[in-house]
Parts: C-alpha cells; structure tokens; sequence
C-alpha cells in the first residue's frame, strides 16, 4: 500500500482517534497519543504539514504493529484508499 503523501500531522491524530488513540499532551509541535486498547499504546505525531514520508512510515508500522496489523490494511482502516 502507498502511504499518503499530503498528510498532515493533525490529519495523522484525527486517523488516529478513530482507532482509539486519544490526545494525552502536546509540547511545543509535538503530539502525544495513548491508547488502551490490546493494552497500553504511546505514539508521538509532529504536528508538522506535510508529515514527513519516512516519519508517517515508522509512525504507522509501530501503531501497526501494536494492533497486529499489517501496514496495508492500517492504512485502508484509517484512510479508506491504497
């Protein structure tokens, strides 16, 4: 799957909540999520636009990994496209 390459880091949260995540704290352009779900999830997004290709990959294969799934269908779950 390709990953998006106009993604913004708040489009990146609001994905993101929809999978449970939530907002925990932010410092300076940083964001930080949690989730609860399969157990205790930290992620940090930079508030960055656009986000980084690299960044949205290694952000993505950790929350992938976290939910045992693979990065293709995390991505179809979060943004509906290849």
């Amino acid at each position: 799957m390709k990953l998006p390459r106009d993604l913004t880091g708040k489009q990146l949260v609001k994905a993101l909540e929809q999978m449970g995540y939530r907002t925990t704290r932010q410092t300076g352009s940083h964001i930080r999520l949690s989730c609860e779900i399969a157990g205790r999830h930290h992620v940090t997004v930079p508030s960055h636009d656009p986000l980084r290709v690299g960044t949205l990959a290694g952000i993505l294969a950790d929350v992938a990994a976290h939910h045992k799934l693979t990065r293709g269908n995390l991505i179809l779950k979060l943004f509906g496209k290849n």
